[in-house]
C-alpha cells in the first residue's frame, strides 16, 4: 500500500514538473526574439538547394523575422513559401530556444526534403529532371546527379507517361541498372538502348511491354552474347513479338 502511494505521488509531482515546464516554454516563448535561421537537410541526397537561397527566400517572405517573437511566427506560411521551389519535396519550420551562455535565443530551423532525381531529359525543347512522381525539376549548375539520360523526340507527356515507368523498371533491377547507359527517342516513338557492355544498340520499339521485351534479352544475352559474342552485332531488335532479330557488323 504505501509503495502504491509513493508511486502515485511520483506520478503526480511528474505531471506538475511537465505542466510547469510547458507553462514556462510558453511565457519564454513570447519574449524570445528569433535571431537566426538555420537550413538543415541530409548533405547525401542527390539534390542540395543553397542553404543561403533558403535563408534569403525566408527572409523575403517576412521582412520583419528578426524583430518576431517567436511565438508571433507562422511556420506554415514558410513551409508554403519554401514548397513552391520545385527541387524539394518537403519543407518542415519550427521554432527551438537555444540557450546560450545563459541566455535564451530564438532559432527558426528550416528542415527540408529535396526530390530525389531518377532521370534527366534532354531534348530541343527542354533539359529538366524527372522525380518518381513524375515532377519536373529544373537542371541547375550548383547540383548534379547521375541518373539515365533520355534524349531525342520526347514530349513531357511521353517522358512521364510512357519513358517514366521504363526507367523505375530498370532502376529496380539490379543487372538492367548497370547495363543500359543512354534512351533515345526518335520521331515515331520507337526507343533505342545504349547498353554499357557491348558494341551494339537495342532496339525496344514501343515501349509498351517492357518488361517482356528485357526479360527476351536477357535471355539472348545469355544464351549468345555470353560466348564471347559481345562485339559481334551492330544492332539487337526486340520490336517484334516474341523474337530477337540481331543485325551483324
Amino acid at each position: 500500500m504505501f509503495l502504491k502511494l509513493l508511486k502515485l505521488i511520483g506520478f503526480l509531482f511528474l505531471i506538475i514538473f511537465v505542466i510547469g515546464t510547458l507553462a514556462f516554454t510558453s511565457i519564454e516563448s513570447r519574449n524570445i526574439m528569433c535571431s537566426d535561421i538555420e537550413v538543415v537537410f541530409d548533405k547525401n541526397e542527390a539534390i542540395n538547394i543553397d542553404k543561403e537561397r533558403l535563408v534569403k527566400l525566408v527572409k523575403a517572405t517576412d521582412s520583419r523575422i528578426f524583430s518576431k517573437t517567436l511565438d508571433e511566427i507562422n511556420s506554415e506560411v514558410f513551409e508554403g513559401e519554401i514548397e513552391k521551389i520545385p527541387a524539394i519535396l518537403r519543407a518542415d519550420v519550427y521554432k527551438l530556444m537555444v540557450n546560450e551562455k545563459g541566455a535564451y535565443k530564438g532559432v527558426l530551423v528550416v528542415k527540408v526534403k529535396h526530390r530525389e532525381p531518377v532521370m534527366r531529359v534532354i531534348t530541343s525543347n527542354g533539359n529538366y529532371y524527372l522525380d518518381k512522381f513524375g515532377v519536373r525539376i529544373p537542371v541547375s549548375s550548383s547540383y548534379s546527379t547521375n541518373v539515365l539520360v533520355a534524349s531525342g523526340s520526347i514530349s513531357e507527356k511521353f517522358a512521364v507517361e510512357k519513358l517514366l515507368p521504363f526507367v523505375l523498371y530498370v532502376e529496380d533491377d539490379d543487372f538492367w541498372n548497370a547495363q543500359i547507359e543512354q534512351i533515345y527517342v526518335e520521331e515515331d516513338g520507337d526507343v533505342l538502348l545504349t547498353p554499357l557492355v557491348g558494341g551494339h544498340i537495342i532496339e525496344l520499339g514501343e515501349v509498351d511491354n517492357f518488361s517482356e521485351k528485357l526479360h527476351i534479352m536477357s535471355e539472348f544475352y545469355k544464351q549468345v552474347l555470353a560466348k564471347n559474342n559481345w562485339d559481334k552485332y551492330e544492332k539487337i531488335s526486340l520490336k517484334y513479338n516474341n523474337q530477337v532479330v540481331a543485325k551483324r557488323r
